[in-house]
């Protein structure tokens, strides 16, 4: 089977390559490299291709008989996406609409959609499940919300089936591939950039925020568990939306404090104002596809996982450029 991954040579794009070739499936990655890595490509051929190019999109999926796609060509930033709504409206909508529509053209009828936690905004309870209203608070959820409506009509229509798997915060690693973008906006790779001394200090969003410790609170989950659940969607046999997390939440502060005690190296902090569109508290319940999709996180300790990221930064400490 041949699977279309869009975004494939990014973070998440590229472990869930390495988990579809593991399952006996060909991923065909389709990626622009404009935040990607041509390195991280290692188990499928590599097309390099913008979303915006339909006509090309959808030669690529005739000519390798594409059978479903994985979607994770997006921009995910949510400070910039305040700072810059037309860029994730653009790409995150508009774009994306362009890749529905090639997949009618050549009459493929599954895909696997990256959507967030975002689209919820400031949620009324918490742990989160997919039943909560949605109410984005900032561009970057609002564009996925707003293709995830799209889906819905997509689905009745047209009778494209899909699955959205709505991350909170992939972090870690596995032995050789690891977060490594441009401009880095995640806590993690920032904190861990200040144990190996790139940099000086890692800066704190906030700190009056109405959690314990005044920082927000996130559910990270290993980028390894992630990816496995995309092989699982892939065979749901229904169109469905699921939560993906762990089901904990660990703050800034509490962040820092781990890989502290991971590394072992002091970690400086200067702390900074609120970002616009970040909400204090982001944590899942993952009941959903645990019972439907018979899908378990493997490594839910917050140690584990930046245990996970240390090791891939020790050793490709410039990251893909090593």
């Amino acid at each position: 089977m041949n699977v279309l991954v869009t975004g494939g040579a990014g973070y998440i794009g590229s472990h869930t390559c390495k988990a579809l070739a593991k399952a006996g499936i060909t991923p065909i990655t389709y990626d622009n490299l404009s935040t990607g890595h041509k390195w991280a490509v290692r188990w499928g051929p590599l097309v390099i291709g913008d979303l915006r190019d339909r006509s090309y999109l959808r030669s690529t999926m005739r000519s390798h008989a594409v059978e479903a796609v994985f979607h994770f060509a997006a921009n995910n930033a949510v400070g910039e996406s305040v700072q810059n709504p037309r860029k994730y409206y653009g790409n995150n909508l508009v774009n994306s609409i362009g890749l529905f529509d090639a997949m009618l053209d050549t009459g493929v009828r599954r895909i696997v959609f990256s959507s967030t936690c975002a689209i919820f905004g400031r949620p009324d309870r918490q742990p989160m499940d997919e039943n909560l209203p949605t109410g984005p608070i900032n561009p970057y959820g609002e564009s996925k919300l707003a293709f995830e409506r799209i889906l819905r009509w997509y689905n009745e229509i047209h009778g494209l089936r899909f699955v959205s798997l709505r991350y909170f915060n992939a972090a870690g690693a596995s032995a050789r591939f690891g977060e490594d973008h441009r401009r880095e906006t995640h806590l993690i790779p920032n904190v861990l950039k200040v144990a190996l001394g790139q940099k000086a200090s890692v800066e704190v969003y906030g700190t009056d925020y109405e959690t314990p410790d005044g920082t927000c609170i996130r559910d990270y989950i290993h980028i390894v568990d992630l990816a496995r659940a995309h092989i699982l969607a892939l065979d749901s046999a229904k169109s469905e939306f699921y939560n993906l997390g762990t089901g904990g939440g660990a703050s800034v502060r509490e962040v820092i404090d781990v890989a502290r005690k991971v590394t072992g190296r002091s970690i400086e902090t200067v702390e900074r104002s609120r970002r616009p569109g970040d909400p204090p508290r982001l944590v899942a319940t993952s009941e959903k596809i645990k019972r439907e999709l018979g899908w378990n996180p493997q490594f839910q300790s917050l140690e584990t996982i930046i245990e996970s990221a240390w090791k891939w930064h020790q050793r490709f400490p410039r990251g893909y450029e090593d």
